[in-house]
């Protein structure tokens, strides 16, 4: 029997981790690129929650629902040119609809964990520009697996 985590090569940083995991390499590093994407709509959701609540004085939530929509449609057009360009091929009309139900269902997950966790954990303990970033980090952490597993079961199903 061969134990993939005993073997000299999987002691090598990132090749040897990836080949020792129950998850074709392929997925791996659809994963890790639709996560690349994810940062950057990330830096995006950030930026324009704190213009929103901190400089132009929005309520929380609302500041969050603009910046999350914003920040989805920029991780909906590079994961479709980057993370699974063979999606290309199938109708921008029947995709995008489908690509924004799972995110409307992350959004939800999104709004719940972001005000809840900011109520009950970083708004009591933090100042509240820390508090809302902090908060902002967890919904968006626990949503990144929401969001790929459910877009690769339905959006890029059979990609």
């Amino acid at each position: 029997m061969r134990y993939p985590l005993t073997t000299p090569q999987s002691w090598r940083p990132l090749p040897g981790l990836l080949d020792s995991l129950p998850i074709p390499r392929r997925e791996v590093a659809r994963f890790l690129k639709f996560a690349l994407v994810g940062a950057l709509g990330t830096v995006i959701d950030f930026s324009l929650l704190n213009l929103f609540h901190f400089g132009l004085g929005w309520p929380r939530g609302v500041a969050n629902t603009a910046s999350v929509f914003v920040a989805v449609l920029s991780n909906f057009t590079w994961n479709r040119l980057w993370t699974f360009p063979e999606s290309r091929r199938r109708p921008l009309r029947s995709q995008l609809p489908m690509f924004l139900s799972v995110y409307a269902v992350g959004y939800l997950l999104n709004q719940a964990l972001f005000l809840g966790s900011y109520a009950l954990i970083f708004g009591p303990l933090f100042a509240p520009g820390l508090a809302v970033n902090l908060a902002k980090a967890l919904a968006n952490l626990l949503g990144l697996f929401w969001n790929f597993g459910a877009n690769r079961l339905s959006t890029y199903r059979g990609l």
